[in-house]
C-alpha cells in the first residue's frame, strides 16, 4: 500500500520544491533501475522501443480527473517523478479561456507501468492538496491505438454515498459482470465532493441489461443504489446548445451523462 503523499496547502512552489516535500512515495515494483532515466521522462521524453515491454497498441495512458484551477502539468509531472515511468502529462483546457477543464492525461512506459499507478495511487491523497487521486485507463490515450470499437452499453447509477469513487463503484459491479470497462462517479467542481450519481460502462449488452434489475438495489458502501437507463455512446459532433455540447465522453470512457461542458 502507498503512503498518501500530500500537505494541506495548494502549491504554487517550485518543481524542485515540491518534489522535495511532496513526492508520493514510488510503489516497490518501481525501486530499481531508473535513476538516471527520471530527468528526462519529467520532461516528456517517448519511451524507447527497448523499454515498452509489450504489443505498441496496449493502452498506457491513464485518465486523472477532478484537478483544482492550480493543477498544472508540472505538478502532475511532479506526483510521479519518483516512479521513473511516466512519460507526458497533459490538462485539458478551455479552448477559450485556457482555463482547465479538471482533468487531463497520464502517458506511462508500459501497460504495466499504468496499471501500477492505477492500483497504487488510486484514492490516496494528492500532495498540497486535500483532493484525492481520481484515476481511470483512458480509452485513448497519446501513443496508443483503439483496438476495441465494439459498442458500450452504459447505466445511469444514484444515490451513491459521498465516500463512493470512480473504483469502488467500477468494482462493485465488476465483481459481478466480467464485461465492466469503467464507472464515473460524477464530482461538483465547486466543491469537490460528489453529486450522488455516477455511470458504468459495460461492453455486454445483455450485462448492462441484467445489471438494471439485478444491481438495482445493492448496497455501494453504505447505501442502496438506484439504478437507471441512460442513451449510449454517440459521436463527439453531436449538435451544441447555446456554445455547449452535452458532455458524452466521461474521462475517455465514453461514459454518458446530461452534464454540458464548453466546447
Amino acid at each position: 500500500m502507498l503512503p498518501q503523499p500530500g500537505g494541506m496547502a495548494p502549491p504554487p512552489m517550485g518543481m524542485d520544491q515540491q518534489q522535495r516535500m511532496t513526492m508520493p512515495q514510488q510503489p516497490p515494483h518501481f525501486w530499481p533501475q531508473h535513476q538516471q532515466q527520471q530527468q528526462q521522462q519529467h520532461y516528456g521524453a517517448p519511451p524507447t522501443n527497448s523499454a515498452a515491454g509489450g504489443a505498441a497498441d496496449e493502452v498506457r495512458s491513464l485518465w486523472i480527473g477532478d484537478l483544482q484551477y492550480w493543477m498544472d502539468e508540472a505538478y502532475l509531472s511532479s506526483c510521479f517523478y519518483s516512479t521513473g515511468e511516466l512519460v507526458s502529462a497533459k490538462v485539458i483546457r478551455n479552448k477559450q479561456t485556457g482555463q482547465s477543464e479538471g482533468y487531463g492525461f497520464l502517458e506511462f512506459r508500459t501497460h504495466a507501468a499504468a496499471e501500477t499507478i492505477l492500483q497504487g495511487y488510486n484514492g490516496a491523497l494528492m500532495p498540497n492538496s486535500e483532493q484525492s487521486f481520481r484515476l481511470n485507463w483512458a480509452s485513448l490515450g497519446a501513443g496508443d491505438k483503439r483496438t476495441d470499437d465494439s459498442p458500450e452499453y452504459t447505466i445511469f447509477v444514484g444515490d451513491l454515498a459521498g465516500e463512493v469513487t470512480d473504483y469502488v463503484l467500477q468494482e462493485t459491479f465488476k465483481a459481478v459482470y466480467q464485461s465492466v470497462k469503467g464507472a464515473k462517479v460524477v464530482i461538483d467542481r465547486v466543491t469537490g465532493r460528489s453529486k450522488g450519481y455516477g455511470f458504468v460502462k459495460f461492453g455486454d449488452e445483455r450485462e448492462q441489461q441484467r445489471a438494471m434489475s439485478e444491481m438495482n438495489g445493492v448496497l455501494c458502501s453504505t447505501r442502496p443504489m438506484r439504478i437507471g437507463p441512460t442513451a449510449n455512446k454517440k459521436p463527439m459532433n453531436a449538435p451544441t446548445q447555446n456554445g455547449k455540447r452535452e458532455a458524452l465522453i466521461y474521462g475517455g470512457l465514453g461514459l454518458v451523462s446530461a452534464e454540458m461542458i464548453p466546447v
